[in-house]
């Protein structure tokens, strides 16, 4: 039996990415290019980006479906937003 996989060098490994596909953010961990096919008779190969999400599981995705972070994530406030605009939440102390 042959291996069935090998990692492949990538530009973004060990930095924050982003699965177009899903929206999911995560540290790209690797890229393996993996056999996938499901029977011996005919081999498929993929390049698979392995990315470790902020739960600390990682999942896979087509590495052609990866790209970087980049600046402050979409859900934070922006810095250009005045101090009344955000509001605390419940029990927090106004600053």
């Amino acid at each position: 039996m042959s291996e069935r996989y090998e990692y492949v060098p990538h530009r973004l490994l060990r930095r924050r990415v982003r699965d177009i596909a899903s929206g999911t953010e995560g540290e790209l961990m690797a890229v393996i290019n993996e056999d996938v096919s499901d029977s011996a008779l005919r081999e498929r190969w993929m390049e698979l980006a392995y990315i470790r999400g902020a739960s600390g599981r990682e999942f896979t995705t087509a590495v052609d479906n990866i790209e970087p972070v980049r600046g402050v994530p979409s859900t934070a406030p922006s810095r250009s937003r005045s101090r009344a605009a955000i509001r605390p939440g419940p029990g927090a102390p106004y600053r």
